[in-house]
């Protein structure tokens, strides 16, 4: 069962990790046990959106995730589905429709791509070579490192997406009927090389579009700026800046998770998944996940479920629920105090800072091969930093 849909099931599904909009089924971004990740963004092409209930492009990142053992898996199901499915309905919990299309980052330990939609319609571009691949706009970041010393610096070389098409004429797997859809529709004549952005890109973009391409170049130019020497937390950075749009902290559309993944290409080393589960990453703490067995749950982010839930009651979202989780009620009254008092505010987040960086320099031991810890520390360390986090709010 996902948001809206009820799909066959598979045999086998794998564990995932996700962040997501606590109403729906899907996530934004989130990563399986595998070292398999993936993140979405929304886009507007010249196919139309459809308020009919299909899949949303959260459910595609979930599905990818619990379905694909490598990025390539993940890819083949989610263009799978779409095709088979569609995608369509409401992304917001609001009874106004917000509907979009769907563009996705995927990055495992060996390769990574982005796949981008226009309705059924798909495009995909590997990305080659030891390359790292950075989801921006802020949602989150994806990367995959060569071999990592105790000081993890990435390979040259990253991708960025931001509600747009970014896919030009480097297409490397496509829908079947794409390039017969584009001629049937006079959106190319079929002479010349085929780019999926310059024919599915709307001719009139509306405003929205404008802020996602000044994104779109403030990621690729802060990447630019630390090429040859990214770290994880150079792409925490990049999420926190507020001037280029990338962080969004205003009650509209904020920032609301974010996310950064070390995938080492040596599998006997394990992955590392920081996750916020706060918004605007500028004051939250980003905290170490990692995959093992008798993982402790960690209840203070699992945002309560509700026997009427109205984003499950036909008509859609005709009232509304408190969804916060523990850790996101202790951050938002940490912010008020923040803003009532500035002396407070910066000492608790240099506090916070102090904590982040403890989980860092514990990731660059692990993977670096000077500390082992044990599995069971392993399995609470998620636990272990989100209640050392809600102690320093109170």
């Amino acid at each position: 069962q996902c948001t809206y849909l009820e799909i066959e099931q598979v045999e086998r599904t794998h564990a995932v990790v996700l962040s997501r909009p606590a109403w729906l089924w899907g996530a934004e971004m989130g990563a399986n046990e595998h070292g398999v990740c993936v993140g979405n963004e929304g886009v507007w092409t010249r196919e139309p959106v459809g308020e009919d209930e299909a899949l949303l492009g959260m459910d595609l990142v979930r599905l990818g995730l619990e379905r694909g053992g490598s990025a390539r898996e993940a890819l083949e199901v989610i263009t799978a589905l779409l095709e088979r499915y569609g995608q369509g309905g409401s992304c917001k919990e609001e009874p106004v429709p917000f509907v979009y299309h769907n563009t996705f980052l995927l990055a495992d330990r060996t390769e990574a791509w982005v796949l981008e939609t226009a309705g059924r319609y798909w495009a995909a571009q590997r990305i080659r070579g030891e390359q790292a691949l950075v989801l921006l706009g802020g949602r989150g970041a994806l990367s995959p490192p060569p071999s990592l010393t105790p000081a993890p610096a990435f390979a040259e070389g990253s991708r960025n997406i931001s509600n747009q098409l970014s896919i030009g004429k480097e297409i490397t797997a496509e829908h079947a009927g794409l390039r017969q859809r584009a001629r049937s529709q006079g959106w190319w004549s079929g002479d010349g090389e085929f780019s999926f952005a310059e024919v599915f890109s709307l001719t009139h973009q509306p405003a929205r579009m404008e802020a996602a391409k000044a994104r779109y170049r403030a990621g690729k130019e802060l990447l630019q700026q630390h090429a040859g020497h990214i770290t994880a937390e150079t792409f925490m950075a990049i999420l926190r800046d507020k001037a280029s749009g990338i962080c969004v902290d205003s009650e509209g559309f904020r920032t609301a998770g974010s996310m950064v993944s070390v995938l080492p290409r040596d599998p006997a080393l394990p992955c590392v998944h920081f996750f916020t589960a706060t918004p605007d990453p500028s004051r939250s703490v980003f905290k170490p996940f990692v995959f093992v067995d008798g993982l402790k749950p960690a209840p203070q982010v699992r945002s309560p479920t509700f026997r009427d839930d109205p984003a499950k009651q036909i008509p859609r979202f005709q009232s509304t629920v408190d969804r916060r989780h523990e850790l996101y009620r202790r951050h938002q009254a940490a912010l008020g105090l923040m803003e009532r008092d500035q002396e407070r505010g910066q000492q608790l987040l240099q506090t916070l800072r102090d904590l982040e960086k403890q989980g860092l320099e514990g990731m660059n031991a692990l993977l670096g091969g000077t500390v082992a810890p044990s599995p069971e520390e392993l399995a609470d360390l998620f636990f272990d930093c989100v209640e050392a986090e809600m102690k320093f709010y109170t």
